[in-house]
């Protein structure tokens, strides 16, 4: 089975619903795609939480080494890491119920992608957050 994007609607109103998205591999380089979309999404008026082990802060923000110390409510994670990564990733997303997860665009991992999906998570995959923003926002 191959694994299917929620509708456009779908995406448009969880990007209207979401305030604190998670950002799984974000770089303290401002040249990388995953500091240029959270910085980004910070200014369009989204609470931004790093999650990176080695660094302290981001973008003005404290940083966390993995999800699970995260101490406040996550209503979205998006992911900037490899495919192979994936399985843990979802793994901790469904362990700490969080709702929705974005993949990035260029990473696909359909079986962990379906699992997230199947376990309840909104999960849109192979999407760039920062150009669906964009589009439909």
């Amino acid at each position: 089975m191959t694994f299917v994007n929620p509708p456009p609607e779908a995406i448009r109103e969880l990007l209207k619903r979401v305030k604190t998205i998670a950002v799984v591999g974000l770089s303290p380089k401002p040249d990388r795609p995953s500091h240029q979309v959270a910085r980004a999404l910070k200014r369009f008026g989204y609470h931004i939480i790093p999650v990176r082990p080695g660094v302290t802060e981001i973008l003005g923000e404290k940083a966390y080494a993995r999800l699970a110390d995260v101490p406040e409510t996550i209503d979205l994670v998006d992911v900037f890491r490899a495919p192979a990564q994936l399985d843990a990733i979802v793994d901790e997303c469904i362990r700490l119920k969080i709702p929705a997860l974005w993949i990035q665009e260029g990473i696909v991992n359909e079986a962990a992608a379906q699992r997230a999906r199947e376990a309840g998570l909104i999960v849109v995959m192979d999407r760039c957050l920062y150009k669906d923003y964009v589009a439909n926002l």
